[in-house]
C-alpha cells in the first residue's frame, strides 16, 4: 500500500531524513513514533507530495508520490501537524468547503464521519478558531475523511489535547480502521505506540527499528530495574556510578535502570546504593516498555555514531 525507498531529505546542512526504507500494509494502523527533530513530519509531507525528496522513491497504492502528485491528492485524507482549517469558517461551512473541492457532499459520506460529527454537530455554527483543541482536531479529521480516501495520514494529531481527548481520538482510529482504511500516524508520545499494529521508531532521520509494539518490548535483551526512592536526583548521580551500567533515566517518580543481562541482581543493586547513601530506595525487576526500547536503541546510535 504504501512503500517508502531509500528516501532522502536534507534543508541546507541539516539531514531530515538518512535513506528511509519503510512498508506499510493495507489496511494497517502503523505509527511513526519519535520526538520533535526525528524526521517525521518530513516524511509525512514526502507522501503528500508537498516536499520533494533529493533521493529515493516512495508510491501509495501503486502511484509514484512525484509523477502522480494529482492523484495522490485523491486518495489520501492528510491532518498537517498545525491546525489548518479556515479560522474564519464556521465547522460547518469547514465541511462543506472541503467536500466541494473532492466533487462530494457531506451527505454521500456522511457514515465516515457520523461517530466523529455528531461529537461537533452541537457547535456546528461556531467558527472554527472558536473550538477547543480536541473539537478541532475532530473537525479536521471529519474534513480529512470526506472524501472517503484510501489512506489517512495525520500528523501528530493528539499533540498539544487533553488526555480525555487523546483517548477519544486513538478510539476514533481504531474504527476507522475497521472500514479498511490504511491510517499512518506520527506521535512523539511513546504511550500511544501500544495503540498501533506497527510502529517504527525514529530519531535524527533514521529508523531505528519497525515492528508490533509486543514485539519490540519483547526484544529488549537486558535487565530493567525499577528504582524507587524520595530522593530521585541523588540517587541517580550513585547508580551512574554502578560499574558497566548501560543507562539510568527518571520515568516520572521512579527510575528506569539498564544493566548487561544476568550482570546484577536486585540485591546486590540494593547493597551497592546502601553502601554509599543513606537514601530509601526499592527495586524490582521489570519489563520493558516502548520507551525504554527507544533510549536503549538510541544509545546504541549514538555509540555507532561516535
Amino acid at each position: 500500500m504504501i512503500e517508502i525507498k531509500n528516501i532522502h531529505k536534507q534543508y541546507g546542512e541539516t539531514v531530515a531524513l538518512q535513506k528511509i526504507n519503510l512498508a506499510i500494509n493495507k489496511g494497517e494502523l502503523f505509527g511513526l513514533i519519535g520526538p520533535d527533530g526525528a524526521g517525521k513530519s518530513s516524511l509525512m509531507r514526502i507522501l503528500m507530495s508537498l516536499y520533494l525528496p533529493d533521493q529515493g522513491t516512495a508510491t501509495m497504492s501503486g502511484f509514484d508520490v512525484v509523477k502522480d502528485y494529482r492523484k495522490i491528492r485523491q486518495i489520501t485524507g492528510y491532518m498537517p501537524g498545525k491546525f489548518s482549517l479556515y479560522p474564519d469558517l464556521t465547522v460547518e461551512e469547514n465541511l462543506n468547503f472541503f467536500a466541494a473541492v473532492f466533487g462530494t457532499t457531506i451527505q454521500e459520506n456522511y457514515y465516515l464521519i457520523k461517530e466523529i460529527y455528531t461529537q461537533i454537530e452541537p457547535f456546528k455554527n461556531r467558527r472554527a478558531s472558536k473550538l477547543s483543541g480536541g473539537m478541532k482536531q475532530k473537525l479536521a479529521l471529519c474534513c480529512a475523511l470526506i472524501h472517503k480516501p484510501e489512506i489517512l495520514i495525520l500528523d501528530e494529531p493528539t499533540t498539544g489535547v487533553d488526555a480525555v481527548s487523546r483517548k477519544e481520538f486513538w478510539e476514533m482510529l481504531k474504527r476507522l480502521k475497521s472500514l479498511d482504511i490504511t491510517i499512518l500516524v506520527s506521535t512523539p508520545y511513546m504511550d500511544e505506540a501500544s495503540l498501533c499494529d506497527r510502529i517504527a521508531l525514529m530519531q535524527q532521520g533514521n529508523i531505528l527499528a519497525v515492528d508490533t509494539p509486543r514485539a519490540l518490548t519483547a526484544s529488549f535483551a537486558e535487565d530493567l530495574w525499577i528504582v524507587s526512592s524520595n530522593e530521585i536526583y541523588a540517587t541517580a548521580r550513585i547508580l551512574e556510578k554502578l560499574p558497566s551500567i548501560i543507562s539510568v533515566n527518571s520515568f516520572g517518580q521512579a527510575l528506569h535502570l539498564v544493566t548487561r543481562k544476568d550482570e546484577y541482581t536486585g540485591e546486590s543493586i540494593q547493597r551497592f546504593l546502601s553502601d554509599n547513601s543513606e537514601i530509601n530506595t526499592t527495586i524490582e525487576k521489570s519489563g520493558a516498555t516502548i520507551e525504554d526500547v527507544f533510549i536503549l536503541l538510541m544509545n546504541d546510535q549514538n555509540a555507532k555514531s561516535n
